[in-house]
């Protein structure tokens, strides 16, 4: 069973180590995990974990770490928000696609879906470039919806590398650059990209994106 859960803790040195530690111990997978320190003295770490068969020896598991003040089981973030599509580009363009793919996602969302969209506007080579790099760190992307009027050079390398190592969609704007180059579909319209971008990843949309791939709409 997989479940997922956000731990309060002291902020001590070395805490994430014990815990860790205490969950690899009765032989659980630790498949995502964030830590953050907040304003008054106490950490907050969230995990997801695989292969859990007992919750309740779990929790008491962590409990007996004094640096644990408390536990909450909840549901996981593919769970609560799903798939993901991020899109980056320039400020117009990225509102655009983001009307597209919000709208399409609220259609298959209200059907059992859980598609998320989130946007960025940024301009500069090296801003963009770093932005691509950096969805290789977050979770749950499935697809990235490149707007902008002129995009290449670093982008287009950082685009080429998360195609190859990640397999994210990539769904670029007809613009000006080598960006279009390396992305799977070019679609004109901004507001057509962002739907297409939900429709590739929904699965209950029936679009093959073998079938239209290096295509431009």
């Amino acid at each position: 069973m997989k479940i997922a859960m956000t731990i309060k803790t002291s902020d001590e040195q070395g805490i994430l180590e014990a815990i860790t530690k205490k969950i690899f111990s009765i032989d659980l997978n630790i498949t995502y995990t964030h830590f953050y320190l907040e304003k008054n003295n106490l950490g907050t770490i969230s995990l997801e974990l695989e292969n859990v068969k007992d919750i309740d020896y779990l929790v008491k598991t962590l409990e007996s770490l004094k640096s644990v003040k408390s536990i909450e089981i909840h549901d996981s973030l593919i769970d609560i928000y799903g798939k993901r599509i991020i899109i980056i580009g320039g400020g117009v363009q990225v509102s655009q696609v983001a009307t597209g793919a919000i709208t399409e996602a609220d259609r298959h969302n209200l059907r059992g879906e859980r598609i998320s969209v989130d946007t960025i506007p940024l301009i500069g080579e090296k801003e963009i470039a770093g932005a691509i790099h950096a969805i290789t760190r977050l979770p749950r992307v499935n697809a990235l919806v490149l707007a902008g009027s002129l995009m290449g050079g670093e982008i287009s390398k950082a685009v080429r590398k998360i195609k190859k190592e990640y397999r994210i969609n990539v769904i670029s704007l007809n613009m000006v650059g080598s960006a279009t180059k390396e992305a799977d579909i070019i679609i004109t319209d901004p507001t057509q990209a962002g739907v297409m971008a939900v429709m590739l990843i929904a699965n209950t949309a029936e679009l093959d994106i073998n079938k239209i791939k290096n295509r431009k709409f």
